[in-house]
């Protein structure tokens, strides 16, 4: 098929790398002139394993091209899919400012039959709003599918080209189809369901991870109280298949662009439509306490943190992506930095980013050269490079040998055995 992608975000940018890879004839729009030239030289504006080679691939085969010129994109194209950013606005809600006006572009530009598909993260209801929009600016009835999109920053290729489900809300029968169609090859299941239960689906699905992330980690509080070790809690919970082993790894807190903000526009969902969505506010709560931990943590070891050099190992706020928002890195960092500690922060990707955010300290793109007389370290972010360190070198280096294992990966025993103090979250 002809697909139009309007926004080469993170979104729009597998999404559409993906859909060529499977044979499609795609182009990607964009206002950003720069974006665009650099895009068609196949250089990626993010970090994500794998995306390069795809873009790469299917801009030699003639499959994904990058543009400008939004009116041609839409009028060449059958399915137009709109995969802008829906940023939060001040009170949790999504704002739809790109989402109208991408509607808008596509309703000036109608030429044939379309399908436009909702690939952006948007409040229920969204969907019916904007087949109204574009029938009211251009006169004609375009079916209007929802079509929320389930990557995982780290990971995306793959979960596009493996999905766990696929997910279609559509009130036309034939638009739902032919959305179907496109995913056909994944051999996954595919859900069509109304317009506003597909909306639903995707804020309901990150809230509840969230709430299974900070339920593990009041879990981790707890243990620590009552002298358990939350990972083998955790484990044991796990094993129960009601429950699943996902998402229990207690630790710093979640961040990203997806759970935060997901978690505040359900809730700004839920009082829209008359509803308090209770337990929504506790997770946020949690997740707030919880970034708070490693520092807490060093504070009672030291006392007074001035002029203690701490190294924290992970800036972004998982591996794989060079992605800041929410990041847990940054509270630990701002409160070490307020208390007046000399930190020195390591990331392989993500320290880029990181410089524009976070004041005040050193970077590094060594964790051995950042121990050097360290007091203790924090591991921020699990990337696997902090995993199998060799940690006897790198206690010769430090001051103290003392780790904050924020996010419960390593081996208590063998830091032990070598001398360490190990501060793991409730174990």
């Amino acid at each position: 098929m002809r697909i139009a992608i309007i926004g080469t975000g993170y979104v729009g940018l597998v999404a559409g790398a993906c859909f060529a890879d499977l044979g499609n004839s795609v182009v990607c729009v964009d206002v950003d002139a720069k974006k665009i030239a650099s895009l068609r030289k196949g250089i990626i504006p993010i970090y994500e394993p794998g995306l390069e080679g795809v873009v790469k691939k299917n801009i030699a085969e003639k499959r994904i091209s990058f543009t400008t010129d939004s009116a041609k994109a839409m009028k060449d194209s059958e399915i137009i899919f709109i995969a802008v950013g829906t940023p939060q606005s001040a009170n949790g809600e999504a704002d739809l400012k790109y989402v109208f006006k991408a509607a808008e572009t596509i309703a000036k530009n109608l030429n044939s039959e379309k399908i436009v598909v909702i690939k952006s993260t948007v409040p229920v209801g969204t969907t019916r709003k904007i087949t109204a929009l574009i029938k009211k600016i251009s006169g004609k009835s375009v079916p209007v599918v929802s079509n929320p999109e389930f990557l995982r920053e780290g990971s995306a290729v793959k979960d596009f080209l493996e999905p766990d489900r696929v997910v279609i809300g559509s009130e036309n029968a034939k638009a739902g189809e032919a959305v179907k169609s496109l995913y056909a090859p994944l051999n996954c299941e595919i859900l069509i369901t109304g317009a506003e239960s597909s909306e639903l689906i995707k804020y309901a699905s990150n809230a509840f991870l969230a709430t299974k992330i900070s339920f593990i980690n009041e879990v981790a509080n707890l243990s620590e109280k009552a002298g358990a070790d939350v990972s083998e809690v955790a484990k044991g919970m796990g094993l129960d298949a009601r429950i699943g082993k996902h998402f229990l790894n207690a630790g710093c807190g979640y961040g990203g662009s997806c759970f935060p903000k997901d978690v505040k526009a359900l809730q700004h969902i839920s009082k829209k439509a008359g509803y308090d969505f209770r337990i929504l506010r506790e997770v946020e709560k949690v997740n707030s306490a919880q970034k708070t931990v490693p520092f807490e943590k060093l504070r009672k070891e030291f006392g007074s943190l001035k002029g203690k050099k701490i190294a924290v190992l992970g800036l972004s706020f998982k591996p794989n992506t060079d992605d800041m928002r929410e990041a847990s890195s940054v509270e630990i960092i701002g409160s070490l930095v307020k208390a007046k500690a000399n930190v020195v922060a390591v990331d392989p990707v993500a320290w880029k980013n990181a410089e524009e955010i976070i004041k005040g300290v050193k970077f590094s793109d060594s964790a051995y050269e950042a121990a050097e007389g360290a007091d203790a370290i924090v591991l921020a972010t699990e990337w696997n490079e902090f995993l199998e360190l060799d940690f006897a070198a790198l206690g010769r280096k430090m001051k103290s040998k003392i780790i904050v294992d924020g996010r419960n990966v390593y081996d208590r025993e063998k830091l032990t055995s070598l001398g360490f103090k190990y501060i793991g979250i409730g174990r």
